[in-house]
């Protein structure tokens, strides 16, 4: 598996080069601002780039619009976001699209880099990798008529399974029976027209229709 880096801090541009090195994953190249991204991209054709959202020169979105290019441009080429924060605008554009390859993570919430390495592997592979907390905060900030054809318990078990919670522990957050809670989820499937055919994990999937509103 190979991976373009875009990170503008040295120490952990050069940190993840080292960590992802060891575990086999093959580092082709590691830049510090959005242009070179793009080159490194176009120039070396990865399996998956790994970007920054607040990159050079004015420290704001720049990485995350670059990534927006990479799916239109290089659709093969997975895209995971690896963030402080959670860039309301593009995020939700990068979310609405093809789900397939597509990965955002906050940095801070990354406790283990095992899991961090299967996770870049995974969504290398066409997976989708979303921190709950990225998705609880873009799903506050969009609560608009999707939300409205949901009944009050069905928008409650939204949220718990946004925070990447099972059934059994939504049910006890909940304090109802696993059975009501799995009948509310495939309520919700069928209030957001998923299909049971559908070859993406329609939980992931749901969440990400509110995105599109």
């Amino acid at each position: 598996m190979r991976i373009v880096i875009a990170e503008d801090s040295v120490l952990l541009r050069e940190g993840l080069v080292r960590l992802l090195s060891s575990m086999g994953i093959e580092v082709v190249r590691a830049v510090g601002d959005a242009e070179a991204l793009l080159d490194a991209v176009g120039e070396h054709a990865p399996d998956l780039a790994l970007v920054d959202v607040r990159m050079p020169p004015s420290h704001t979105d720049e990485g995350l619009r670059a990534a927006l290019v990479i799916r239109r441009q290089w659709p093969k080429v997975a895209v995971l976001v690896l963030s402080q924060y959670v860039e309301e605008r593009y995020a939700t554009e990068l979310l609405s699209g093809e789900t397939s390859g597509v990965g955002y993570l906050l940095k801070d919430r990354i406790a283990d880099v095992l899991e961090f390495a299967e996770t870049v592997r995974r969504v290398a592979g066409g997976g989708t990798a979303l921190d709950p907390e990225v998705v609880s905060q873009l799903l506050v900030r969009h609560r608009r008529d999707p939300l409205e054809r949901l009944s009050p318990r069905e928008r409650d078990v939204l949220s718990l399974m946004a925070e990447g919670r099972s059934n059994s522990a939504i049910a006890a957050a909940l304090v109802v029976s696993d059975s009501a809670v799995a009948k509310h989820v495939n309520s919700i499937f069928t209030k957001l027209d998923l299909a049971t055919a559908d070859t993406d994990h329609r939980r992931v999937l749901a969440v990400l229709k509110y995105l599109r509103a």
